[in-house]
């Protein structure tokens, strides 16, 4: 399993603690999927507030830290616990899901 610690130096800018679980997104502007999933990261960041940040990381903004994370498709979720594992997710995905993902990483 992937650890944050792996992606530190890459991470300048981006408020990772490892006191709260955090879900980054890997997107770009230009992808439709991606798209399509702004408003479900939003509504979890705003329904999960205080348990669950949420992160956002434009590939063709960060290129360095797309390619250490070895960002093929997006979008991609890292979903990463209190411990700092990394749960990779790539792809669109109905909210129910997103939720469910959440909710692993907060135990």
């Amino acid at each position: 399993m992937e650890n944050i610690k792996d992606y530190q130096q890459y991470l300048k800018g981006y408020d990772y603690t490892g006191k709260t679980p955090v879900v980054i997104d890997f997107y770009a502007t230009w992808c439709g999927p991606c798209q399509a999933m702004a408003p479900m990261l939003q509504r979890l960041a705003q329904e999960y507030e205080g348990r669950i940040k949420v992160l956002k990381v434009d590939v063709d903004k960060n290129q360095a830290l797309a390619a250490a994370a070895n960002i093929m498709s997006i979008p991609t979720l890292f979903l990463i616990n209190k411990d700092g594992d990394i749960e990779r997710q790539v792809g669109g995905m109905p909210y129910q899901q997103l939720t469910t993902l959440a909710e692993r990483i907060i135990d």
